[in-house]
C-alpha cells in the first residue's frame, strides 16, 4: 500500500512539481488563511452547537475578512509561512502558538474597541484563536507524517546501530530517516540510562545498554555501529570499543561537541572511529593566538621538513604567516611533495626547500648565512631504535654531531630560538639512539650560556602515524590478514597525536627561556598490544580470531616502560597545565661535554663500534648498553620499539 501511493505521490510531484514550486508562496498563504477562516466557522459552530442564529451568521461573515487579515498579518510577522512543513518542530510550533495568541488579542482590540462589535462573542474570539492554532500546527505535522510514511526505505541501505539515544542520537535517526537518499537505516538505539530503555525515538526502538552492543548488533544485523555521543569522554569511548568486540562490523563516530558547534552541518559527516578518539588522555589543547607574536613577520627554519614532525611543523607554522619559511632536507622526494603542497595551501608565503645534510658542516652555514632565520626547530634525526642498535656510527653521526653543527652555526649567525626536538627515549636511555637524543640535550643546556640564541629542548612519547611507526605496521598487518606482530604482551608506551606533539613544540619555543627542557604532560603510557586489539576491532575484524596476535620478543635497547623524568630531575609546572619542565640536579659540565663529544667524533671516524659504545657511555653515564654487544643476534627491526 505505501508503496503504491509513494509512487502515485512521485507521479504526480514530477508532473506538477515545478508548477507547485513557483507558486508555493501563494498556495501557502492561500492554505492558511482557508484554515483560519475554517478555524472561524468552527468557533462559532461550537458556540452555538451547530445551529448559528442568523444575526450571528452576519457577524460572521462581516467579521470574517477581520480575522484574516489579523491573522495574515501574525502570521508574517512572526514568519510562520517561511517555514519548510516537512521539517517542523517544536521551534516552529511555539511560533504558531505565539501568534495565536497575539492575533487572538489584536483581533479582540480591533472588533470590541476600534469597530465596537461587542455583540462578537468572547468565547468565538477565543476558540477562533485556538482551533487556527491547532489547524495551523496540525497540516505541518500531517504532512510530515505523511512524508515520513511514504518515505520506503532502499532494501540496500546500511542498517546502523546507534550508541547515545540523546540529542545527538535523537537528531541523527531523524535525519536518517528523513532523507530520502540516506544510506542509512536506524534499526535500534543503546543507551545506558535505564529511563530510555524500552522507549522509541522517532518509532526507533532504544534496545539496550552499551554492555550488549555485540549482542545486539547481531540480533539486528547491523551493518555499521555509529556513535552519537560528541561529548564522550576518552574512558567511554574505550568502553564502546571494547563491548563492540566481536561484532565484525566498521565503528564511525560523530565530530566532536566543538566540530558540532562551529559548523552543525557537521552532524551528517560521520567518519570512522580513529586511534586518535581512544588515548588515555583528552587531546591536549594549546592557545594558538599566542603564537602569532612569536611566528608572524619571522625567518623560520625546519630541519629535517620532510618528516612527520618536520612537516606538520611547517603547515601549522604556516598558519601565523611568517616572513619566510626555510625547508632544510636531504630526502627530496619528502622535499618535492611538502614544497608544492604549502605552495598550493599559501600562495603568499615565501618558501625556501634546501636540500642538505646537517652532518655537513659547509652546506648548513651556506643556508643559515643566505636565509638568516630568527628560529630554527631542529626535527632532523634518526629515531628507530634497531635500527641505530645495527648503525650506532650513524646514530651519533646524525643526533649528536648533526645537533651540534647546526646549533653552532645558529649561535654564530645569532638565531634567536633554536627549538630541539627530543624524545623520552632520552631518560635512562637502553639504546643507542635514546643516549645520542640524550647527549644532544645536554649540547643545548651548555651552548644556551654562549650568546644570544636561547636553546630550547621538547620531550615527548611516541607519534602515532609517524613514518614507519607501529600504527601503519599494524595496518598494514591487518590488511594482509595478519598475525599482528607485538614484542611483549607487558610493554608500554606514552603516545600522542602528530598535531598534539607540533603544538606542544610551538608552546615550547614561546615558554623557552633558553636552557629548559620541557615535557608534555601525557597520561599514562598505553600497552601496545591494547593499540593492537583496538585497531583489529576498528577494522571490524575480532583480535584472535580473524587476526591472530603474536609476541616476538623484546628487540635490543627497548625497554618495557618508558620514563619521562630521571629521578636526579625535578619537575617544574610551567604556565601551560600539559607541559611541565625538567630541571637537572647538577649543571652541565661544558669542558666533559665537549671532551665527550671529541671522543664520539672521533670514534665515528676511526673507531669500532664498542669504542662508540664505550664512548657514548662516558658521554651519558645513565645510559645502560645492551650486553653482550652482538649483531649476528639482533633481530630485524620492529615498530614495536619506537
Amino acid at each position: 500500500m505505501r508503496q503504491i501511493v509513494s509512487k502515485m505521490f512521485h507521479s504526480f510531484a514530477g508532473r506538477y512539481g515545478q508548477f507547485l514550486l513557483d507558486h508555493r508562496s501563494i498556495l501557502v498563504v492561500c492554505t492558511q488563511l482557508g484554515l483560519i477562516a475554517a478555524a472561524n466557522v468552527s468557533a462559532f459552530a461550537l458556540r452555538f452547537e451547530g445551529d448559528i442564529p442568523s444575526d450571528y451568521v452576519r457577524l460572521f461573515l462581516w467579521g470574517l475578512p477581520v480575522v484574516l487579515a489579523t491573522y495574515g498579518i501574525g502570521l508574517v510577522a512572526f514568519g510562520i509561512q517561511r517555514g519548510l512543513w516537512r521539517y517542523v518542530g517544536l521551534h516552529d510550533l511555539g511560533r504558531i502558538l505565539w501568534a495565536s495568541v497575539v492575533s487572538s488579542l489584536v483581533f479582540y482590540g480591533v472588533l470590541h474597541g476600534l469597530l465596537g462589535w461587542v455583540a462578537y462573542p468572547r468565547s468565538v474570539i477565543i476558540l477562533t484563536g485556538v482551533l487556527s492554532g491547532l489547524f495551523l500546527a496540525g497540516i505541518r505535522l500531517v504532512v510530515r507524517w505523511f512524508r515520513e510514511w511514504l518515505h520506503v526505505v532502499d532494501p540496500t541501505a546500511r542498517r546502523v546501530l546507534v550508541v547515545g539515544a540523546g540529542n545527538a542520537g535523537e537528531l541523527l535517526v531523524r535525519d536518517m530517516l528523513s532523507d530520502t537518499s540516506a544510506r542509512y537505516r536506524p534499526v535500534g538505539l543503546v543507551d545506558d540510562d535505564p529511563i530510555k530503555r524500552k522507549m522509541k525515538i522517532h518509532g526507533v526502538p532504544v534496545v539496550g545498554a552499551i554492555a550488549d552492543i555485540t549482542s545486539l548488533a547481531r540480533s539486528l544485523v547491523a551493518h555499521e555501529i555509529i556513535v552519537a555521543i560528541p561529548s564522550a569522554s576518552t574512558s567511554l569511548k574505550q568502553r564502546i570499543l571494547a563491548a563492540s568486540e566481536g561484532c565484525k562490523v566498521p565503528i564511525k563516530t560523530l565530530p566532536s561537541v566543538k566540530q558540532l558547534l562551529a559548523n552543525p552541518a557537521a552532524l551528517r559527516q560521520v567518519r570512522p572511529m580513529s586511534l586518535e578518539d581512544l588515548l588515555q588522555r583528552e587531546p591536549i589543547q594549546m592557545d594558538r593566538q599566542e603564537l602569532y607574536p612569536l611566528l608572524e613577520g619571522k625567518r623560520v627554519l625546519v630541519t629535517g621538513a620532510g618528516g612527520s614532525i618536520g612537516s606538520e611543523l611547517c603547515r601549522q607554522i604556516a598558519r601565523y604567516h611568517p616572513a619566510t619559511l626555510i625547508l632544510f632536507e636531504r630526502y627530496e622526494n619528502g622535499l618535492f611533495a611538502l614544497d608544492l603542497e604549502l605552495r598550493a595551501l599559501y600562495p603568499k608565503l615565501t618558501i625556501i626547500p634546501a636540500i642538505g645534510d646537517v652532518t655537513v658542516h659547509e652546506r648548513v652555514t651556506e643556508v643559515l648565512q643566505q636565509t638568516d632565520p630568527d628560529l630554527v626547530f631542529h626535527a632532523a634525526a634518526h629515531k628507530h631504535v634497531p635500527l641505530m642498535e645495527l648503525n650506532p656510527k650513524e646514530a651519533v653521526r646524525n643526533n649528536v654531531l648533526g645537533t651540534k653543527t647546526v646549533a653552532e652555526a645558529s649561535l654564530a649567525r645569532g638565531v634567536d630560538r633554536f627549538v630541539l626536538i627530543s624524545t623520552d627515549k632520552a631518560v635512562n636511555p637502553t639504546s643507542v639512539m635514546g643516549a645520542t637524543k640524550r647527549v644532544a640535550e645536554d649540547l643545548m643546556q651548555s651552548l644556551n650560556c654562549r650568546g644570544r640564541t636561547k636553546f630550547t629542548v621538547v620531550r615527548f612519547g611516541n607519534v602515532l602515524g609517524s613514518n614507519g611507526s607501529v600504527v601503519p605496521f599494524f595496518a598494514d598487518q591487518i590488511r594482509r590478514g595478519g598475525p599482528v606482530t607485538v614484542t611483549h604482551p607487558e610493554i608500554k608506551r606514552f603516545f600522542m597525536t602528530i598535531p598534539e606533539a607540533v603544538q606542544l613544540v610551538l608552546q615550547a619555543s614561546l615558554l623557552g627561556q633558553g636552557g629548559e627542557v620541557f615535557v608534555l604532560d601525557m597520561g599514562e603510557q598505553v600497552k601496545v598490544v591494547d593499540l593492537a586489539r583496538n585497531m583489529i576491532v576498528l577494522s571490524g575484524l575480532v583480535p584472535d580470531q580473524d587476526i591472530q596476535i603474536q609476541y616476538c620478543g623484546l628487540r635490543p635497547g627497548e625497554k618495557l616502560f618508558e620514563e619521562l623524568f630521571e629521578e636526579a630531575e625535578q619537575v617544574e609546572p610551567t604556565p601551560h597545565a600539559k607541559i611541565r619542565r625538567a630541571i637537572s640536579a647538577s649543571a652541565i659540565q661544558s669542558d666533559r661535554l665537549e671532551r665527550a663529544i671529541a671522543h664520539l667524533e672521533a670514534a665515528v671516524s676511526h673507531g669500532d663500534d664498542d669504542e662508540l659504545i664505550r664512548r657514548l657511555n662516558e658521554a651519558v653515564p645513565s645510559y645502560t648498553p645492551m650486553s653482550p654487544r652482538n649483531i649476528e643476534h639482533i633481530h630485524s627491526p620492529s615498530p614495536n620499539t619506537l
